[in-house]
């Protein structure tokens, strides 16, 4: 089993007063990840399954002095799938405010349900973390770097979770992510808001996937789909906050000449995109190969920033004449300017960005040059 680089992150966070919120998708690893946390730590532990209506009926009691003596003797208190509990943000504040010395830890499969319900009461309480599929970086630490060269073309087209490295048949491997995105992913946003029409949330994310990688608008996409523009938003938005999708906004210092408004839409997990479209294809029959290694490469770099619970912001950059840049990396105020490409070739620093950020490092990202990029 591979360890989580996240592991020792909260680890050494965990302190009294504060709560660790872990987000991701489901079947990313979460409840392996606490467990981990559990595992090193060296005091008494208390494990509750949200979903488990008696952890509910638990917490129902909403005084200091019922969960004193419901939580005596515990150091570590982990709730997976916490947003399950109602009001559990009120229940978790009243917890570290009020029971001494305790130390906790919550996760949750949709940051809409469990931040609505955290956000406000545990200001100043919590640290936020999202763990994401298998990590280059944590491939790393069980195979060398030769092997993860070699499998490139299986993590772009199957992507990685965790559960892929159990499953020895592409054809088991196909099986498997194609449940996942109709059944488990979808479930989360389709019980949120009252959506009730799971067709067209479908096939806007099917839209968005062909698209990726693309500069998206959401007049076309809500004409394709008899959907208003406002709808097309929300569902975005909420395909976001259940981890299946995110947005790439454009960087621009300079609005007259840089697009600024504009975003790119990409898919956490390559597995999962190929999934939405039915295609698992080889690479070599593929028209896509450019799209599914930038996602790959962003989505890793955005990966290494979340297991270090870094602070970095993403953009792409484009002028009105067509110049662009795949990936700004923005951190503590500092630019980093990358180009993909999935052949050989090395791509000059287009020139308006060079005249207009002559101090921003540019670095063309290859085959041959990708571990660093994914591992420093």
């Amino acid at each position: 089993m591979i360890e989580r680089r996240l592991t020792n992150v909260i680890s050494s966070l965990l302190t009294n007063q504060k709560v660790m919120l872990v987000y991701g998708a489901r079947r990313v690893g979460k409840t392996v990840l606490i467990r981990q946390v559990s595992e090193k730590y060296a005091g008494k532990t208390l494990f509750l399954n949200g979903e488990d209506a008696s952890t509910e009926v638990m917490f129902r009691e909403r005084t200091a002095a019922h969960y004193r003596q419901l939580l005596s003797g515990v150091d570590l208190l982990i709730i997976d799938e916490a947003q399950n509990i109602p009001e559990i943000g009120k229940i978790l504040k009243l917890i570290v405010d009020d029971v001494e010395n305790i130390q906790v830890i919550a996760s949750g499969s949709s940051s809409f349900d469990l931040r609505n319900q955290t956000g406000e009461p545990l200001v100043g309480r919590s640290y936020t973390f999202h763990l994401s599929p298998l990590s280059a970086e944590e491939w790393l630490t069980q195979i060398p770097a030769a092997q993860l060269y070699m499998d490139l073309e299986e993590r772009l087209v199957y992507g990685n979770y965790p559960e892929l490295l159990s499953i020895k048949s592409f054809e088991q491997k196909q099986m498997y992510l194609s449940e996942l995105a109709q059944s488990y992913l979808l479930k989360d946003i389709l019980t949120l808001d009252g959506i009730k029409n799971s067709s067209k949330m479908y096939n806007l994310l099917r839209l968005v996937a062909f698209q990726m990688g693309s500069e998206v608008s959401y007049d076309e996409l809500g004409k394709h789909l008899s959907l208003s523009r406002n709808t097309v938003e929300k569902y975005l938005d909420l395909l976001a906050k259940t981890f299946v999708i995110y947005r790439l906004p454009a960087y621009s210092r300079n609005p007259r000449k840089e697009v600024s408004k504009a975003g790119k839409w990409y898919f956490y997990d390559n597995g999962i995109r190929n999934a939405v479209i039915g295609d698992f294809r080889p690479l070599a029959i593929r028209q896509d190969v450019g799209a599914l290694w930038e996602s790959y490469m962003i989505s890793e770099r955005m990966k290494l920033n979340d297991n270090r619970h870094g602070t970095s912001m993403y953009y792409f950059w484009r002028t009105y004449n067509g110049q662009e840049i795949d990936l700004i990396e923005e951190r503590n105020g500092e630019l980093k300017a990358f180009e993909f490409k999935w052949g050989d070739k090395k791509p000059k620093c287009p020139s308006s960005f060079k005249d207009n950020y002559p101090d921003v490092p540019f670095t063309s990202v290859n085959k041959s040059n990708f571990i660093d990029f994914v591992t420093k």
